[in-house]
């Protein structure tokens, strides 16, 4: 099973999208959008830079473990992924986002 975008409407009325893989694990959130047309543009946008791994920023919380982000061409903020053990895993999900992003079909659990 391939990788998918789902959609989703947040309690406060904000749309959100994460990208999963193929095995069903979120692998990148996105910010909260105001409407879902915005959120279909912010899933554009993560499809055209997913492939370019300048647009990820490799980062590490305070607690230590590693994340990253992902960057449009205006160096805005797309998406953050999960917090993963070591920096392995964070690699793996870069190279996760890279192969499944850019062919992801959408799925709306957002109701539009």
């Amino acid at each position: 099973m391939a990788g998918k975008f789902v959609i989703k409407k947040a309690k406060n009325g904000k749309y959100i999208f994460n990208l999963m893989s193929g095995n069903g694990q979120v692998v990148l959130t996105s910010q909260m959008y105001a409407s879902r047309d915005s959120a279909v543009k912010g899933i554009k946008s993560v499809k055209s830079n997913a492939g370019n791994d300048a647009r990820f920023e490799r980062r590490e919380a305070k607690n230590g473990k590693p994340y990253f982000v992902l960057k449009a061409g205006n160096n805005l903020e797309i998406g953050k992924s999960e917090m993963y053990a070591n920096k392995s895993g964070m690699e793996k999900g870069i190279a996760s986002v890279a192969k499944n992003a850019p062919d992801a079909p959408i799925a709306d659990a957002a109701g539009k």
